[in-house]
C-alpha cells in the first residue's frame, strides 16, 4: 500500500528538522558511546549514564550480521530481538513440514535450539582513534590496505574477534573497533508471524500497534551456550509517560551531513530509480505469490522485505521534495560557506568542498546505473547468482598480492566470505527464478539492449530460459560443489555450470563498472565530504553526532506520544484489550491460533506497544528501551510514519520510535507459549 502521508505532515515533520550545524534538540542524535552528551541529558532529565553504565550496556549490547542490534538478556548467551529479525533463519531452517516463519520456533530445551545458517553477531569490546594514521594517506587503494593493515594488527587470526576501522563523520574521524565475534548463533523462539505481524503491511511504519514483535537468539562459544557476567535484566512493570528511555542500537544509516548537491542527488535520480525498481520487483512477488500456497511461502519474506524498503524509500523522497526542508538544509549548510568566506584560512586549508561535492554529483549522474545494475544489485537477491559471483571473483582474487585484490577479498575479510559462502541455507527455486529473470530484465531496460554486458549475458536467449537453466542444473545450491570449488580455484574457470557461466559472461564488465565508480565517484567524494567534515569540526567542534553508519550508539528521548497533523492525539501506549477489539478476523487483521481464545489470560491493562521520542532509523531494530537503571523496558521494532524521513532531519515533535513493551513479552511467553523458562532467564 502506499504510504499515508499528507503535504501538511511532511511540512511540519520538517520544519523543526535541526541541522547538524547547530546544538541538537532535546531528543536528537545517535551518539557514540564516546561523545555521549552527558551533561546535556543531565540538565534536561537530572540523570546522565555514568561510565560504568556506559560500559555495561556496550558490552550486552548485540550487532547482528542481518542488520540488526539485540540485547544480552541472560549469563547464558540469550539475545532478544526481534522477530523480523530471525525470519532468514526461520526461513532457512523451514520446510515443506515445518513452515516456521508462519508457525513460529519454540525450542523447549536448549538441545532443541537449531543453528541459524550462516548467521553471526559481534558485540564492541573497544574504540580507538586512528584518523592521523588513516588519514595521512590518500584515498584510494593505498589507504584501504592501510585500514586493512591496522584491523590485521589489532585482530590478526583469532576467529573470536573482529576488527572494523569504522569512518565516522563522513571521514572526519576514524576509529578501530574491536569486537567479540559469535558465529554460532541459535534460535531459541520466535513467534508466529500473524503475532509479530499483526496488522501487516497496513499497520507498518504506523500507530497505535499491536504487534509482538521479539524474538530470542542464543550465542553459542565453541559448542556451549557464551558466558556473560552483567547481562541486561527485563522490567515486569513496564513504563510511564514521560519516562525517560535510552536506546543503544547500531542505526544503519543516515545522511543529515550530506551536502545540498548531494541530497538533490538523491531527491532528483536515485530515490525516483529505487522506487520504481522495488515497486516493480513487489508486483512481480505478488503475482507469484497468488499461484499457491507453496510459492506465497518462499516468496513471503522476500515481499516482506521488499514491501518495508518500499515505505522507507517514499518517506525519504516525501521529506527531499518538500521546499521548507532544503530551505533548513541550505540555511546550515549557509553558516558553513558563510565561515568559509570570512576566514582565509579555513579557504586555504579546504579550498571549495562544496563545489568538488557537486561536481562528483555531475559524474555519479553518469555512473551510477550500470554501477547498480552489473554490481550492487547483481541478481536482485538470487542466492544461486550471488554465491556464483563469490566464487568466480574468489577464484580471481586470491591469485593476487593482497593489496591488489577487491577489498572483500583481502586476507583479513577471506574467512567471513569463505563462512558465507559455505553456510548450508536452502535455496527456495520459485523466489530465485523470480529474481534472476527480474535482474536479467531490469539490467536490459536500463543499460539498453545494446549494451555489451547485455549481448554477453542473453545471447539469444530469454530471461525465462536463463533462469530455468540454472534453477534445473545449476550445482551451486549444493555446499559439497561450492566446497570443491573454493577448495580448487582452478576448477571454476573450467566448470560449464549455468550459474557460474553466467557471471563469468558479465563480470569483466561489472568491476568496469565498479571500477569507473569508485575513481569518478567513491574516492573523489571522500577527498571531498573529508574536506566537508573538516570544516564542519573547524567551525562547529563536537557538538555534534556523526551519520549512522550500522556502529553502535545511544540515544535519549522519553515516553510519549504525539499530535498528528491529520489525525489528532496520538497516545503513548496501547493495551492487550486492544488486540482483540481491532482483530476482524480477515487478513493481515486475523490472530494467530494460539491468541484466538487468549483473551482472559492476559489482563486487560497490561501493556502491548508504546512509542518514544528516542532518535533511531533502520538498523535499531531488536534494540532494548532501557530506563535509567539500564533495566529493559520494551523492545523496538518500528518507527511512525514520520519516521521514514528520519534519513535526513529529526523532528521530536512528530518522529517517534515503537516499541514492544516488556510487560507483554513477559506475559505472552508465560500465558500464550508456556515458555516459562525463557521468561525465568529473562528475568534472573
Amino acid at each position: 500500500l502506499p504510504m499515508r502521508i499528507s503535504a501538511i505532515a511532511v511540512a511540519t515533520l520538517l520544519a523543526a528538522a535541526v541541522a547538524a550545524a547547530s546544538v541538537a534538540l532535546a531528543e536528537e542524535g545517535m551518539w557514540t558511546f564516546d561523545n555521549f552528551p552527558s551533561a546535556r541529558v543531565k540538565q534536561a532529565y537530572g540523570f546522565a549514564p555514568d561510565q560504568k553504565w556506559l560500559d555495561r550496556v556496550r558490552k550486552a549490547s548485540v550487532r547482528l550480521d542481518v542488520g540488526c542490534s539485540g540485547s544480552v538478556v541472560s549469563k547464558d548467551g540469550l539475545v532478544m530481538t526481534n522477530r523480523h529479525c530471525v525470519v532468514d533463519c526461520e526461513s532457512d531452517l523451514s520446510s515443506l513440514g515445518h513452515d516456521y516463519v508462519q508457525d513460529g520456533f519454540f525450542a523447549t530445551a536448549r538441545k532443541d535450539e537449531k543453528i541459524c545458517p550462516g548467521a553471526g553477531a559481534s558485540i564492541l569490546q573497544s574504540m580507538t582513534d586512528v584518523t592521523q594514521r588513516v588519514k595521512r594517506i590518500a584515498a584510494g587503494p593505498a589507504r584501504t590496505a592501510e585500514i586493512d593493515a591496522i584491523e590485521t594488527e589489532a585482530c590478526g587470526e583469532d576467529r573470536a574477534k573482529m576488527c572494523e576501522v569504522v569512518n565516522l563523520y563522513r571521514g572526519g574521524q576514524y576509529q578501530l573497533y574491536v569486537y567479540d565475534r559469535y558465529d554460532d548463533v541459535r534460535i531459541a523462539f520466535a513467534p508466529e508471524v500473524q503475532s509479530a505481524s499483526f496488522g501487516g503491511d497496513p499497520d507498518n511504519f504506523n500507530f497505535p500497534r499491536y504487534a509482538l514483535d521479539m524474538a530470542l537468539l542464543r550465542l553459542y562459544r565453541d559448542g556451549k551456550p557464551a558466558a556473560f557476567t552483567d547481562p541486561l535484566k527485563l522490567e515486569a512493570s513496564g513504563s510511564k509517560q514521560g519516562d525517560l528511555v535510552l536506546v543503544p542500537s547500531h542505526p544503519g544509516s543516515t545522511e543529515r551531513l550530506l551536502t545540498n548537491a548531494q541530497l538533490e542527488f538523491q531527491r532528483d535520480h536515485f530515490l525516483p530509480w529505487r522506487i520504481e525498481y522495488l515497486a516493480q520487483i513487489r508486483g512481480a512477488m505478488l503475482a507469484e505469490s497468488t499461484k499457491g500456497e507453496e510459492e506465497a511461502r518462499q516468496i513471503s519474506e522476500a515481499l516482506e522485505n521488499v514491501e518495508n524498503s518500499l515505505k522507507v524509500f517514499k518517506g525519504q523522497r516525501g521529506a527531499l521534495v518538500e521546499p521548507s526542508f532544503f530551505a533548513i538544509k541550505a540555511g546550515e549548510e549557509k553558516k558553513l560557506r558563510d565561515a568559509l568566506a570570512m576566514r582565509t584560512d579555513l579557504r586555504g586549508k579546504y579550498g571549495d568542498p562544496f563545489a568538488e561535492v557537486a561536481a562528483v554529483m555531475m559524474a555519479q549522474k553518469r555512473a551510477y546505473l550500470p554501477y547498480q545494475m552489473l554490481e550492487v544489485r547483481y541478481g536482485a537477491g538470487s542466492v544461486l547468482l550471488n554465491d556464483a559471483r563469490s566464487l568466480v571473483r574468489a577464484a580471481s582474487e586470491r591469485n593476487k598480492p593482497d593489496g591488489d585484490r577487491l577489498p572483500e577479498f583481502m586476507n583479513s575479510r577471506l574467512d567471513g566470505q569463505k563462512g558465507a559462502l559455505l553456510a548450508e541455507a536452502p535455496v527456495h527455486p520459485v523466489l530465485e527464478k523470480l529474481e534472476i529473470v527480474f535482474w536479467l530484465e531490469k539490467t536490459r531496460e536500463y543499460l539498453g539492449a545494446d549494451h555489451p554486458a547485455v549481448n554477453a549475458l542473453f545471447g539469444s536467449r530469454t530471461s525465462g530460459e536463463i533462469a530455468t537453466e540454472i534453477i534445473n542444473s545449476s550445482q551451486v545450491g549444493d555446499l559439497g560443489f561450492r566446497k570443491r570449488m573454493w577448495d580448487n580455484p582452478q576448477q571454476v574457470a573450467q566448470s560449464n555450470d549455468p550459474a557460474l557461466a553466467l557471471v563469468k559472461k558479465a563480470d569483466d564488465a561489472a568491476r568496469a563498472a565498479r571500477a569507473k565508480y569508485e575513481t569518478s565517484v567513491t574516492r573523489p567524494l571522500s577527498i571531498a565530504t573529508e574536506k566537508v567534515a573538516g570544516l564542519r569540526f573547524d567551525v562547529l567542534g563536537k557538538d555534534i553526532y556523526p551519520d549512522a553508519n550500522f556502529t553502535l550508539r545511544l540515544s535519549y528521548g522519553t515516553v510519549k506520544g504525539w499530535t498528528d497533523p491529520v489525525h489528532g492525539d496520538v497516545k503513548p501506549f496501547t493495551y492487550a484489550s486492544g488486540l482483540w477489539d481491532r482483530a476482524t478476523g480477515a487478513f493481515p487483521f486475523n490472530l494467530a491460533n494460539r491468541w484466538v481464545d487468549a483473551k482472559s489470560k492476559i489482563p486487560a491493562a497490561t501493556e502491548f506497544n508504546f512509542v518514544t521520542t528516542n532518535d533511531v532509523v533502520g538498523g535499531s531494530s531488536g534494540s532494548p528501551a532501557l530506563d535509567r537503571e539500564g533495566r529493559i523496558i520494551g523492545l523496538v521494532f518500528d518507527g511512525n510514519i514520520h519516521s521514514t524521513g528520519g534519513a535526513f532531519g529529526f523532528d521530536p515533535a512528530l518522529n517517534r520510535t515503537v516499541a514492544v513493551s516488556s510487560q507483554m513479552i513477559l506475559e505472552a511467553l508465560r500465558k500464550i507459549y508456556s515458555a516459562n523458562a525463557l521468561a525465568d532467564e529473562l528475568q534472573k
